[in-house]
């Protein structure tokens, strides 16, 4: 979006965020840097799901705004969060391979996204030096505070999980971010590195979060429930049946489906100026088009709108998006991968 001015880029950037810190410190950074740069980084664990879609729409939001984008594949991340050493490599090939189609679904410019991986700058010497000068400054509850909501810590937690802030916060430097981009579950490590980088010498960056959405069952959405996720292989069948399954009672908004409409398939309708049809029989009031989220969760409050005739329509559109997926390359990767 050539032409946009520091507070149409802000506003943006705020798009369907949950939190800022701080605006003011982004405001700045946009009036005096035209091409500032954000990061975002995923470790490489559980198989990414069409949930991917939502982070990667902000992402696509930070492009639009002026910003250089840097998707961190953190294969070092993932073995600190218990996945085998063996299998890195061919999760980071997993992880490449799914997150670049969804960037096609949603229409991004990949020439403006910069894919880094983790260990080809991690365990470069002076990296290292810096983790083990934060590592001297900061205890073990405060490390095991900041990755509580990331890290599976279990009973007895392993080292690396209390590693795992340090090196995020860290990243931010040697990826020369001015912005680090996460979902909400991710702010405790945010806010550790916002409060830890000046300790050993560098500046804070702005923190930017986006909610979480909610799995098809249940409140979260768990990379090894396969119910709770739709996959990028699923064929139409399997979506459909899981979208069927899928939670969501007569007249309350708060599930999955409600969730990903708002935050992934309605921003593309919007960003793209197309409806959200759903498609129903005469006797049930014929087929009727949407604009924007507020008035679909307006009918579906008010049992205008059947969670039925919804989540078929939710199910065609996800099954639209996924035929540009070549599902044969992702299960083979995904056969090496998992």
């Amino acid at each position: 979006m050539a032409g946009l001015d520091a507070e149409e880029r802000f506003e943006l950037i705020k798009r369907n965020t949950q939190e800022i810190v701080r605006e003011d410190e982004l405001k700045n950074l946009l009036k005096k840097n035209k091409e500032p740069v954000v990061y975002w980084g995923t470790s490489v664990t559980g198989k990414p799901s069409i949930a991917y879609l939502f982070p990667l729409l902000k992402l696509s939001d930070f492009v639009k705004a002026g910003f250089k984008v840097k998707v961190l594949l953190a294969d070092l991340h993932g073995a600190l969060d218990r996945t085998p050493w063996p299998v890195l490599e061919h999760r980071y090939d997993y992880y490449k391979e799914a997150i670049t189609l969804m960037f096609k679904i949603i229409g991004t410019d990949l020439k403006k996204i910069e894919f880094v991986k983790g260990s080809e700058f991690q365990l470069k010497p002076e990296y290292s030096y810096d983790v083990l000068k934060l590592a001297s400054m900061c205890s073990i509850r405060d490390c095991k505070k900041a990755a509580s909501e990331v890290v599976k810590f279990g009973d007895n937690p392993h080292l690396g999980g209390l590693i795992y802030p340090i090196m995020q916060a860290i990243d931010e430097v040697y990826l020369d971010a001015d912005v680090q981009y996460g979902g909400l579950d991710q702010r405790k490590i945010l806010m550790f590195a916002r409060e830890n980088l000046p300790r050993i010498g560098y500046d804070r960056r702005v923190e930017v979060m986006t909610p979480m959405i909610p799995g098809l069952i249940g409140k979260k959405m768990s990379s090894s429930d396969e119910k709770s996720k739709i996959d990028l292989t699923d064929d139409d069948k399997t979506v459909r049946e899981k979208i069927n399954k899928a939670d969501c009672v007569e007249g309350n908004p708060d599930n999955g489906i409600m969730a990903f409409l708002k935050y992934v398939i309605m921003v593309m309708k919007e960003d793209k100026k197309e409806k959200f049809l759903v498609e129903r029989d005469e006797k049930y009031g014929g087929n009727v088009e949407y604009g924007d989220h507020k008035e679909i969760e307006k009918d579906f409050v008010s049992r205008k709108l059947h969670p039925q005739d919804l989540k078929l329509a939710v199910a065609k559109e996800i099954n639209k998006m996924l035929e540009k997926a070549d599902k044969k390359k992702l299960d083979k990767l995904a056969q090496k991968a998992y």
